[in-house]
């Protein structure tokens, strides 16, 4: 009977099918639509916004960028940063901040600015979701993309250039000098590919500094036009308020809250999106 149940394991073994390899790339991409959202992707190297974290789930395979997923490991979701990118997460609600590595797209509920791994949750001592600033480390995420498949570079065309051949000629006359000996260059206009980099392990180091969680804001658009904005908050059951310049460049935001929670302002984000709101988002100020 043993003898038996053992074949049958290694027969199943033998027949499983092995994932697909790692393959880590640069990665941006189109609009899709997520949570009942759409996100359009785009470079940001100097994002820094407050809002509402998640935690990702625990799941296997590869994350959007072709690198493996791993709880475990210091990462983390964003739905439009270019992948990978190099951020500082802040629990805004206990102060701790650590460092992580973007390589997958996401949360899938709406609402929230990024999904921290299950480890990176345990080290900024959150059980759920959570107040959190996000900001992009711009040196470091230029760094973190050298040498990836899939990086855009600027294309520069050049003519051609073979082997040259140069000579010395004679010295003019009353001129000092002698003819040295003929000089010969070769070129080439083809560069090595660049080589690709294994994916950066971040180390676990958590940054302690001071809470302050914020009041939680719905945000819904920017209108040049009051009268737009007005009848935005209209639907929204929020206010119009002035945002940025004066005068003719004058913008208009509609906002609603604040909330005393993450329920109350998830609640108010779900009628919203029922009542067919596109633009919105959960901010911390």
């Amino acid at each position: 009977m043993r003898l038996g149940l053992l074949a049958l394991l290694l027969l199943a073994a033998s027949c499983a099918k092995p994932g697909p390899a790692p393959q880590p790339r640069y990665q941006l991409g189109e609009g899709y639509r997520m949570g009942g959202l759409w996100s359009y992707p785009r470079e940001d190297y100097s994002l820094d916004e407050a809002g509402i974290a998640a935690i990702q789930p625990t799941r296997q395979g590869l994350t959007a960028n072709g690198e493996a997923s791993d709880p475990r490991a210091m990462v983390a979701a964003h739905r439009t940063l270019q992948l990978p990118a190099i951020v500082t997460v802040t629990n805004l609600e206990n102060g701790r901040s650590v460092r992580l590595r973007v390589n997958d797209r996401g949360p899938e509920q709406p609402g929230r600015i990024i999904g921290v791994s299950p480890r990176a949750a345990e080290l900024l001592g959150a059980r759920g979701a959570f107040r959190a600033r996000v900001v992009v480390d711009g040196q470091a995420s230029r760094e973190a993309v050298e040498g990836l498949p899939g990086q855009p570079r600027l294309a520069i065309e050049t003519a051609p250039m073979g082997r040259v051949d140069r000579e010395s000629l004679a010295p003019p006359p009353g001129a000092r000098g002698g003819a040295g000996p003929a000089v010969t260059a070769s070129a080439r206009s083809d560069d090595a590919a660049p080589m690709a980099r294994a994916p950066e392990a971040l180390p676990e180091r958590v940054m302690q500094g001071y809470a302050n969680p914020g009041q939680i804001w719905l945000d819904a658009g920017q209108f040049f036009r009051r009268d737009l904005a007005q009848a935005q908050a209209a639907r929204l059951g929020g206010r119009a308020e002035p945002f940025g310049p004066g005068g003719r460049q004058q913008q208009w935001r509609v906002r609603a809250g604040p909330y005393a929670s993450i329920a109350e302002a998830d609640a108010a984000l779900l009628r919203a999106l029922r009542g067919g709101q596109p633009d919105l988002r959960l901010a911390v100020e």
